[in-house]
């Protein structure tokens, strides 16, 4: 079935589905694991620039991290996706640990904009911009890193991609991508900033190795 919003955007680029797809000059969709390191550092730049918190972590640091989170933002209410990089680093489990209230990831919008946290991952991340971009799914839902005050992102290298053809290029089957350049801006008339009016008012994107 063909994704509405990608044909929108082929159509506007002058484009159709035999068009190949090919990087900006300078960005190569083949990254050289040399170069691995270097794009995690441009990543987690643009990620603070954003106002977001970004952190490089080992598995053995998300317990101690997470309970530092949980003091700082005074969290007791969460809910986290139910996918099988999350409960291998056990996340749901030290957030229970911690005496955080657990809300499945599929409970009602209502119950989930009640929690404090959302806890995912991403699907890509673009370093040039610092944005995360998820998919939607049952054990992904989209309301996870839309609706809880505090956006929790645990990703890893293998999520880098070079840009956003590469992007749409392996989501042509997904109807529904979220986008995420830092925590939720809402400007006024005047141009006033402020974060977290229509959603997340704080992201915090670890990148664990």
């Amino acid at each position: 079935m063909t994704n509405p919003v990608i044909e929108n955007i082929r159509r506007s680029l002058g484009r159709t589905t035999q068009t190949p797809l090919s990087p900006r000059p300078g960005i190569y969709p083949s990254r050289p694991v040399e170069g691995i390191d270097s794009e995690i550092e441009a990543f987690m730049a643009e990620v603070k620039k954003l106002s977001g918190v970004g952190q490089r972590l080992v598995p053995a640091e998300i317990d101690a991290e997470l309970k530092a989170l949980v003091d700082g933002q005074n969290i007791r209410k969460a809910t986290v996706w139910e996918t099988p990089h999350l409960r291998q680093l056990g996340v749901a489990e030290i957030l229970n640990s911690l005496g955080v209230e657990l809300v499945p990831p599929n409970a009602d919008k209502h119950e989930m904009a009640s929690c404090d946290l959302g806890v995912t991952e991403a699907d890509f991340l673009l370093p040039e911009t610092g944005t995360l971009v998820l998919t939607s799914s049952t054990e992904k839902p989209r309301g996870v890193s839309l609706l809880p005050r505090v956006h929790l992102a645990i990703v890893r290298p293998e999520m880098l991609r070079a840009d956003m053809h590469q992007v749409f290029a392996e989501a042509k089957d997904h109807h529904y991508l979220v986008f995420i350049t830092g925590p939720s801006r809402t400007a006024d008339i005047e141009l006033t900033v402020t974060l977290g009016v229509h959603g997340p008012k704080n992201l915090y994107v670890w990148m664990v190795q």
